[in-house]
């Protein structure tokens, strides 16, 4: 499953048919919810300057390799949004 906005950049039909073909589920979020909207843009904007615009991916091995190095920087670095805690930390304060 993706979780997506209703941006341009997710309602292509390469993306809707790439999805259909791979048996992956694309999730919009509601209308009306900006919450919901707010959440999903921040995330693709930090996976798309990051991740997607940093690197230019010949397989689908090398997408999966370069995402889990970006999931693991991103977890366990310092953010300044958070007080300079690791989203990790904050998840732990959250669950303790």
């Amino acid at each position: 499953m993706i979780r997506v906005d209703n941006g341009p950049e997710f309602i292509s039909r390469k993306l809707e048919d790439w999805c259909r073909e791979d048996k992956v589920r694309l999730v919009f979020i509601q209308l009306g919810k900006p919450m919901q909207n707010a959440y999903i843009e921040r995330c693709n904007g930090s996976i798309r300057r990051e991740l997607l615009n940093a690197y230019v991916f010949r397989t689908l091995s090398e997408v999966r390799q370069k995402s889990q190095e970006w999931m693991q920087d991103y977890n366990h670095q310092p953010h300044q949004a958070l007080n300079f805690r690791t989203p990790v930390e904050l998840l732990e304060e959250i669950v303790t």
